[in-house]
């Protein structure tokens, strides 16, 4: 198995400056320390997104302000009420970090209250989703984590086991930063990924996103010129044909 973010704290702190930046090993600890300082002073941040105008999120955990999670968050959120009421899996525990959940999380790694620690490849539940939601997790597999070579049939994989988990007209939801992963880069742009439909976005300022085309958003460079992602898909995915 080789070294990754999970196999010891040195290894984490490797993993992150080759991802985020020598400077960001800094800016962290210091965008956490005055954390409250800032969020108190954030001006209100809208986006649009699909035919609705979403508020931007900001929490101190990851930074939320700083990243591509201010629109992530309310992205996903957003896909969760039009579900109320229907069985809803989360792949990646991000959404129980903002406040509490019902629905069922699977995580292969991360522990906590209500995460089911096993990979989508494996899991068999007793009944299938009518929602499948995910925040910047797949861009992870087989990029970050303890799989050997490359990411591109892992991801697909990952993605197929989804949408057999989904109910008749159920659908996976996803969200990916772009540019983060070269491989799940070059897959969007070859058209590779079973997705129905894709918005992408692009930061044009520090907490300022607008709705973008792929091609555009896959010129985007991660980590420049603003922190993190500088783009991101949200993209709709429906269940395996039965």
């Amino acid at each position: 198995m080789r070294s990754h973010l999970y196999n010891s704290k040195l290894g984490k702190v490797a993993w992150f400056v080759n991802r985020f930046g020598f400077s960001e090993l800094f800016l962290k600890p210091c965008r956490l320390v005055f954390a409250p300082i800032v969020l108190r002073r954030l001006p209100r941040k809208t986006f649009p997104f699909r035919e609705a105008t979403l508020e931007c999120f900001y929490h101190a955990y990851n930074m939320t302000w700083a990243s591509e999670r201010c629109v992530e968050i309310p992205i996903a959120r957003a896909y969760l009420d039009q579900h109320v009421g229907g069985r809803i899996l989360e792949v990646g525990n991000v959404l129980s970090h903002y406040g509490p959940v019902t629905h069922d999380v699977l995580d292969k790694f991360e522990k906590g209250e209500r995460v089911i620690n096993q990979d989508i490849v494996d899991f068999r539940p007793s009944t299938n989703y009518g929602l499948i939601v995910s925040i910047s997790t797949f861009e992870h597999i087989g990029f970050d984590d303890a799989a050997d070579g490359g990411s591109t049939a892992k991801i697909k994989t990952a993605i197929q086991s989804c949408r057999q988990l989904l109910e008749p007209a159920g659908k996976l939801v996803l969200t990916v930063p772009i540019g983060y992963n070269p491989e799940l880069d070059e897959m969007l742009r070859k058209g590779e990924l079973p997705f129905e439909r894709e918005f992408y976005l692009r930061r044009t300022g520090r907490r300022q996103w607008e709705p973008c085309d792929q091609r555009v958003a896959l010129s985007c460079r991660y980590r420049k010129p603003f922190p993190y992602a500088n783009a991101i898909l949200a993209a709709e995915c429906p269940a395996v044909p039965r």
